[in-house]
C-alpha cells in the first residue's frame, strides 16, 4: 500500500463517522480562526498607526503650548526639568527634553517611572506584524531669541501593541473555550444520531453468525427508522427461510434415515439370510462329497472352500454396510450404551489411545433422526482424532441440558456433544473434509450448532449443541422422543 493512502487511512478513512464529522469540523474552524487572526492583524495595524499618529499630534501640539510659557517668564532650567512631568499622560509617545548642549537631561520613559496604562509586552513577532515604523518630531526651545534645548518627540506603539494584543488573545481564548464546548456538545450529539449506526453494526455481525431472532429498535431520525425497518424486515425474511430451510433439510435428512433404515432391513432380513443359506447349502456339499471317490471328493470340497471364501467375504461387506447405514440396536438400546460400546470398540482396537467417555447423562431415546445424529457425529470425529490428529487422549462427553440440569440463564432444553483431543491439530487454511461437512448439515438441519475450535499443536476441540423439545415449562419432555423412535 502507498504510503500515501497509508497516511489517508490512519487520518481519515480509516476513522469511524463521529470523528470524521469532528475532524471536518475543528479544519473550518482551524481556516476560520486563521483568516480571523489574518483580518485582526490586519485591522488591529491600521487602527495603531492612527492612534500612534493621533497621539504624536496631540504630543506636538502639546509640546509648542508648552514651550509658549518660557515667553511668559517661567525660567528656562525650570521649565525644562518640569515639561516632561506635564506630558507624561499623553500615550504613545516618548518626551526627551535636552539642553542646549545636547545632553538629555529629562525622558517621560525614564527607568523607575511609572505611566498610566501599563501592560505586559506584547510577543515581539505580533508586535513586528501591526507596529507602524517610528516617528521622530523635534521641537526646539528658544529664549529671548536664544536656544535654550530641544524637546524630541518618539512614538512609543508599545502600549497600543500590547493592548490589541490583550484583546486578541482574550478573543482568542474565548473562540477557543467555545469550541471547545461546541465539540464537546457535538460529540455527545453525534454519539447519540449515530447510535443506531453501531446497533446496525452489531445486529450485522448477529446476521453473519445466524441470529436471524434480532430486532433493532426503531429510531426516532427519519434516514435510520427507514434502515432500521429494512433491516427488521431482512431478518424476518431471513429467519423464515432460514425456519423453511431447516424443515427441507429436516425432512431430507429423515427421508435419507428412512431409506437408510429400509435398506438396513432389507441386507438384515433378506441378504443376511440368503448368504446363510448359502454357506449352510454349501456344507452340505462337502459333506456329501465326502461319500464320493477321492478325486471327486478333492475337486468338489477346494470349490466348496472357494464359495464359502466367497459367501464369508460377502457376510463381512454386508455387516459393514448394515454398520454405515443405521446401527441394528440403535432405537432398541438405550443411547448412552450404544455411544459407550462404540468408545470401547475403538479402545480395543487402538489400545495405545485413551480414551475418556462421560456419556451418563442421556436418556434412552432422542427419536431416530437425534440419535442417528449424535451416534454418527461421535463416530466421526472419534475416525478423524484417531486417523488424522495422532491424538494420545480423546475425550467424549455427552450432557442432556434440560429442565433444572441447564445452567441459569443458558437457553432451553438441548443436548450437548463435546469430542477433543490432545493431536497436531487442524492446519491454518486446511480444507474440512467430507466427513466434517456432513456433521455441520446434519446438526444444522435439526437446528443446532456446530463449532470446531482447532489449531496446530493445540488439538482439536468439536462441540454441538441440538434443541430438545420442551414442555411449557421449559423442561425436556421425554414423551416427544418416543414419539419420534421408529
Amino acid at each position: 500500500m502507498p504510503w500515501r493512502s497509508r497516511v489517508l487511512n490512519a487520518v481519515w478513512f480509516g476513522r469511524a463517522v463521529r470523528s470524521q464529522i469532528l475532524i471536518v469540523f475543528i479544519l473550518i474552524n482551524l481556516v476560520a480562526a486563521v483568516i480571523a487572526g489574518g483580518v485582526t492583524i490586519f485591522k488591529a495595524g491600521a487602527a495603531t498607526r492612527i492612534e500612534i499618529a493621533a497621539s504624536m499630534r496631540l504630543a506636538g501640539v502639546m509640546v509648542s503650548e508648552a514651550v509658549q510659557l518660557i515667553q511668559q517668564g517661567v525660567p528656562a532650567e525650570q521649565f525644562l526639568k518640569t515639561l516632561p512631568a506635564q506630558l507624561r499622560l499623553v500615550r504613545h509617545v516618548r518626551i526627551f527634553v535636552r539642553d542646549a548642549a545636547g545632553v538629555v537631561i529629562s525622558d517621560t520613559d525614564r527607568p523607575g517611572a511609572t505611566r498610566e496604562g501599563d501592560r505586559a509586552a506584547a510577543p515581539t513577532w505580533f508586535a513586528r506584524l501591526i507596529g507602524p515604523p517610528v516617528e521622530r518630531h523635534v521641537v526646539p526651545v528658544v529664549a529671548n531669541g536664544a536656544g535654550i534645548g530641544t524637546v524630541e518627540i518618539v512614538s512609543e506603539p508599545r502600549d497600543e501593541i500590547a493592548e490589541v494584543w490583550e484583546n486578541s488573545v482574550a478573543l482568542a481564548a474565548i473562540g477557543g473555550a467555545t469550541v471547545l464546548v461546541v465539540i464537546g456538545i457535538l460529540y455527545i450529539v453525534l454519539g447519540r444520531v449515530l447510535d443506531p449506526l453501531t446497533a446496525l453494526g452489531g445486529a450485522l455481525r448477529a446476521l453473519e453468525r445466524r441470529d436471524y431472532k434480532l430486532r433493532l429498535a426503531r429510531p426516532k431520525v427519519l434516514e435510520f427508522a427507514a434502515i432500521t425497518d429494512r433491516f427488521n424486515a431482512l431478518a424476518g425474511a431471513l429467519e423464515a427461510a432460514r425456519t423453511e430451510n431447516l424443515a427441507l433439510n429436516r425432512r431430507i435428512i429423515t427421508a435419507q434415515d428412512d431409506e437408510r433404515r429400509r435398506t438396513a432391513l432389507e441386507l438384515h432380513d433378506e441378504v443376511g439370510p440368503s448368504l446363510f443359506g448359502l454357506k449352510a447349502n454349501a456344507t452340505s456339499i462337502a459333506k456329501a462329497a465326502a461319500a464320493m471317490s477321492d478325486s471327486a471328493a478333492r475337486a468338489i470340497e477346494e470349490r466348496v472352500r472357494d464359495l464359502t471364501a466367497i459367501i464369508d467375504h460377502l457376510q463381512s461387506i454386508n455387516r459393514s454396510m448394515l454398520n454405515r447405514l443405521r446401527p441394528m440396536a440403535l432405537g432398541h438400546v438405550p443411547l448412552q450404551e450404544i455411544l459407550g460400546e462404540l468408545v470401547r470398540e475403538r479402545a480395543r482396537q487402538h489400545p495405545d489411545i485413551v480414551f475418556a467417555p462421560n456419556v451418563g447423562t442421556l436418556a434412552r431415546s432422542y427419536g431416530d433422526t437425534m440419535d442417528l445424529t449424535v451416534y454418527r457425529c461421535v463416530q466421526e470425529a472419534l475416525t478423524n482424532a484417531i486417523r488424522h490428529a495422532g491424538a494420545g487422549r480423546i475425550e467424549v462427553q455427552a450432557a442432556d441440558l434440560s429442565g433444572t440440569a441447564a445452567p441459569p440463564g443458558d437457553g432451553g432444553p438441548r443436548l450437548e456433544l463435546a469430542v477433543r483431543d490432545d493431536g497436531v491439530g487442524i492446519a491454518a487454511g486446511m480444507a474440512p473434509g467430507f466427513g466434517l461437512h456432513g456433521m455441520r448439515e446434519r446438526v444444522q438441519a435439526l437446528g443446532g450448532d456446530f463449532t470446531i475450535e482447532t489449531g496446530p499443536g493445540r488439538g482439536t476441540s468439536l462441540r454441538i449443541v441440538l434443541p430438545l423439545p420442551s414442555r411449557p415449562d421449559g423442561s425436556a419432555d421425554p414423551a416427544d422422543y418416543a414419539s419420534s423412535t421408529p
